[in-house]
């Protein structure tokens, strides 16, 4: 559009230069592309109209293209901006929310690892506790199980609970069930 813009232009440049060289009384001849032409003033005025038509419509399509270019370039940057703006958020709103969630987490429960295995040494103490403790609780059981067969004398029939021995978690069943049959399997 700017390149035919400018053309335009520059044809409408050269008749006008053209016309104005050459002076003549009642007619003009006028010489366009080695042909010539005889204008009276009234034909002459016409084509300065037309010229100056032609020069008005080449201006046109230059700052129209023009101002579409700008336009679309301006677009075209602030969508860029907008872009990164959002971007520029969210990665500040992702830092934010580590920097919170490190701070919370070392501040409530700081990670001890004197061993350096990679695993929270609280986190095995726990664990080594609870299987201690669970030990412990089978082993009191069994000796309970032991002084209570040694005692002697009538005792009721809802004194004395027996748990069956194959027994190692609290939540296997203890009477049949349908999951009682799997478990015994694995």
């Amino acid at each position: 559009m700017v390149l035919l813009g400018l053309l335009l232009v520059l044809i409408a440049a050269a008749a006008v230069i053209e016309v104005s060289v050459n002076d003549t009384a009642n007619t003009l001849p006028i010489t366009v592309l080695d042909r010539t032409f005889n204008f009276s003033p009234f034909e002459l005025f016409m084509a300065g109209v037309v010229t100056t038509a032609v020069f008005v419509a080449g201006l046109l399509l230059i700052t129209g293209g023009m101002r579409r270019s700008a336009v679309k370039r301006r677009k075209l940057r602030e969508a860029r901006l907008a872009e990164r703006d959002r971007v520029s958020r969210l990665e500040a709103e992702k830092r934010d929310l580590e920097r919170r969630l490190e701070t919370s987490s070392t501040a409530a429960h700081p990670k001890v690892d004197r061993d350096r295995d990679g695993v929270d040494d609280r986190t095995e103490a726990r664990t080594e506790a609870k299987t201690e403790d669970r030990a412990a609780a089978k082993a009191e059981d069994r000796a309970a199980a032991r002084t209570e067969d040694r005692v002697e004398g009538p005792t009721a029939p809802h004194d004395r609970v027996s748990v069956p021995a194959q027994q190692s978690s609290p939540d296997r069943l203890v009477a049949g069930g349908r999951h009682s049959a799997d478990e015994r399997r694995a």
